[in-house]
């Protein structure tokens, strides 16, 4: 089971290390053909589409995984998915154009982007692909996950070089962010209907809840987990864009992109690890342990790397304009390892039925970063963003060691 665990997980760090060298040059294609303050409009209308689908979205492949397990389970697992995915359509689209349309000055997106904008979001609301992934994952099919996830990064990386060469824009940009989504979710329910049948008829938001009493608790408790998560992410870019302005935001915006590296990472150890713990409860501990280990070596290593290299890489990648981004990228890189030997104790946590649980260690030290932003910003810039991130992902990693180390004590 180990082993499975690990090769599964080299799979998606695999993908995850391919999408990461590729965004490298995606990113110094837009930022210079954009300049500071379009390369900052430009991630706040992404990042928009990226907190909106975040927000409203469902972790349908935890689901999957945990109650499709039996050839018995597994239609009712994927329909009720299925449904989860069709509430998000609707909501995320009513909710993305009532803002849009509504919102004042607070929300920092000019006017003639907020088409765009929404026209990003609904097609990304239509590219998800929680449930194909959680057919994957189920079935062990993490080659193909990985080959459906590259896909992202090489379609942005030949659209960047195309729309650098002959028209660059910001709506072009966000053209080229729009079709590498929709490749990546063509592929992805490719890969999932050729692995098992979709089981159309079984869409219902009512079969599982009725078979499995805690069904809705779970649900939302690995939703909002998700939720929480964005928030230190991509809202805290439009709060950074709210606060201080779109030329700022692209500053903090290079800075997760380099420095965040290790969160894809965390994010790929989750997904890797939770389908063997649920499968194996017996041997969770011994698997979660041997990959924190690993990933604790990975995180340190990278945060060397980055105050060694930082400068020089953002220098070569986005340019001289970005360089105060190298404060806060530190700042992310360490946050992004601490969040990377956390991944295998939140799987732990969650296959242990526990997301509730999760959720709200995430929550309290996410609603303080948020609460304290204004003034970090106003304090130290873009580096003050990098700080809340950071403090909330010490107190939540903590929070998720502890929380295991109770649960052992009570097992015992």
């Amino acid at each position: 089971m180990i082993r499975r665990a690990l090769t599964n997980t080299g799979w998606l760090m695999g993908a995850r290390g391919v999408n990461a060298v590729l965004s490298l040059v995606y990113l110094a294609l837009a930022t210079r053909a954009l300049g500071l303050a379009g390369f900052g409009q430009f991630i706040l209308c992404v990042t928009f589409a990226q907190a909106l689908v975040g927000f409203t979205s469902f972790q349908t492949w935890q689901g999957i995984v945990r109650w499709g397990q039996t050839k018995e389970e597994l239609p009712d697992a994927t329909g009720f998915a299925l449904a989860l995915d069709g509430l998000t359509i609707i909501a995320g689209t009513v909710i993305a154009a009532l803002i849009l349309a509504f919102a004042g000055d607070w929300l920092p997106l000019p006017g003639e982007l907020r088409l765009a904008t929404f026209a990003l979001t609904v097609i990304s609301l239509l590219s998800i692909r929680s449930t194909p992934t959680g057919i994957l994952r189920l079935h062990d099919r993490y080659a193909r996950a990985a080959t459906a996830d590259s896909i992202t990064s090489i379609v942005r990386v030949i659209g960047a070089v195309l729309v650098f060469a002959i028209a660059p824009s910001i709506i072009a940009f966000l053209a080229v962010w729009a079709a590498a989504e929709v490749a990546t979710a063509a592929l992805y329910w490719l890969f999932a209907r050729q692995t098992q049948p979709l089981f159309l008829k079984h869409v219902s938001l009512t079969r599982i809840p009725a078979r499995e009493d805690r069904a809705w608790s779970f649900v939302f408790g690995t939703a909002f987990s998700a939720m929480v998560v964005i928030a230190s992410r991509q809202l805290l870019v439009l709060l950074v864009g709210a606060l201080g302005g779109a030329a700022l935001a692209g500053i903090y915006r290079v800075a997760m992109q380099i420095g965040e590296g290790l969160l894809k990472l965390a994010q790929a150890l989750l997904k890797a690890t939770y389908p063997e713990l649920v499968r194996s409860p017996e041997l969770a501990k011994q698997i979660a342990g041997r990959i924190t280990r690993i990933a604790l070596i990975t995180g340190i290593g990278a945060v060397l790397l980055a105050l060694v290299a930082g400068r020089w890489l953002i220098g070569v990648i986005a340019g001289e304009d970005f360089q105060p981004a190298y404060t806060p990228m530190i700042l992310l890189s360490a946050a992004a390892a601490f969040e990377l030997v956390g991944a295998s104790l939140e799987a732990l946590l969650v296959a242990r039925g526990k997301a509730i649980t999760n959720f709200l260690l995430r929550l309290v030290p996410t609603l303080v970063a948020l609460a304290a932003l204004g003034w970090l910003i106003a304090e130290h810039g873009a580096a003050g963003a990098g700080m809340a991130v950071l403090g909330a992902s010490v107190v939540t990693v903590a929070g998720l060691y502890f929380a295991n180390k109770r649960m052992d004590a009570k097992a015992d």
